[in-house]
């Protein structure tokens, strides 16, 4: 067994665009659901609309780069308000229900042929990073350390991921800690005694998933700036991803979405490294395929168990769940 590129795999998620890409995603999901109490199972469209309308921008329009992270950010912005309208008054399972068929919509609006001239249908876009890339303030060489090294490129999308994470991270902490974040939390734990305070709460709820929304497109943003747009990482299983990460490391939390993505996908690198090279050994009666499948089998019993033992997270307050009452 190759323990080296086990260990190399592995390390490479510790600072890696979508680690980073998933917690961002996972603090505007902890906004959704640990502060606001939304059940929000559609966050993968927020990811979707953020790199498409970056990448959207950016080739058919040729506008700057930057221009076209904001029209991302403000197009999450604007499905939170065409998603809210109709599903804030719902109940929380059945708003989950509306936000998956929701999440679905919009992956199909981006592979059906109809927009093709603009999302290129089922095989995505490319080649639109030239603008960021030319903004790069590193000079061409390689920088960092063994599993850790990058070029120019590769270390500026890790950095301005981080930035955009910290600024995040940043907001969410102001926000939470302010009288709306405290109104935010009221709802969540009992919504009709703050209406009867005479609180707008479906105000509240809708500036949350607003938030909560721009932060995915942020993700989504952070998501594609390595490669490639594809309508196809936008699916269920995306949503499933970040819901583990949340829970993972506290779904009320400031830093447990980002905990949660780090562990997340260091776990999941060392079992799909560690699983299919047993299963070349012998060690395991199956073929090295069918391990790697074992790893998202895993991730779900793992999530069950978080569930069950530990709803609140490695950093969250067993109080503050909701869905544990």
């Amino acid at each position: 067994m190759d323990f080296g590129s086990i260990f190399t795999n592995t390390a490479a998620y510790l600072f890696s665009p979508i680690t980073l890409a998933y917690a961002l995603a996972a603090t505007g999901l902890a906004v959704h659901f640990g502060y606001a109490g939304l059940l929000n199972f559609g966050m993968a469209a927020f990811m979707a609309i953020g790199g498409y309308g970056y990448a959207i921008s950016v080739l058919s329009f040729g506008l700057p780069w930057f221009v076209g992270m904001l029209i991302g950010l403000l197009g999450g912005a604007l499905f939170a308000v065409l998603l809210g309208i109709p599903t804030l008054r719902l109940r929380a399972d059945y708003l989950a229900i509306a936000t998956i068929a929701a999440g679905e919509i919009v992956r199909l609006l981006f592979t059906t042929q109809v927009f093709d001239e603009f999302t290129n249908s089922a095989d995505g876009l490319a080649q639109y990073n030239g603008g960021f890339r030319d903004a790069n303030p590193f000079p061409p060489g390689t920088y960092g350390f063994g599993p850790w090294t990058y070029t120019a490129n590769d270390l500026w999308n890790r950095v301005f991921g981080l930035i955009v994470l910290a600024l995040a991270v940043l907001l969410v902490w102001a926000l939470m800690r302010s009288p709306w974040g405290r109104v935010l939390k009221g709802i969540r734990e009992d919504e009709d005694a703050v209406r009867s305070l005479g609180k707008n709460v479906f105000a509240y709820k809708m500036q949350a998933l607003v938030v909560g929304g721009v932060l995915g497109a942020a993700g989504g943003i952070v998501f594609v700036l390595p490669s490639a747009v594809v309508p196809g990482s936008y699916s269920t299983s995306l949503t499933f991803f970040l819901w583990t990460i949340l829970l993972l490391g506290g779904a009320a939390t400031v830093f447990g979405p980002t905990l949660g993505a780090v562990l997340f996908w260091v776990v999941n690198a060392f079992l799909a490294s560690l699983l299919p090279q047993l299963a070349n050994a012998g060690l395991l009666p199956m073929t090295d395929k069918q391990a790697a499948t074992v790893v998202y089998i895993v991730v779900g019993v793992a999530l069950m168990l978080l569930v069950i033992f530990r709803p609140q997270g490695i950093l969250g307050d067993k109080r503050e769940m909701t869905f544990v009452k």
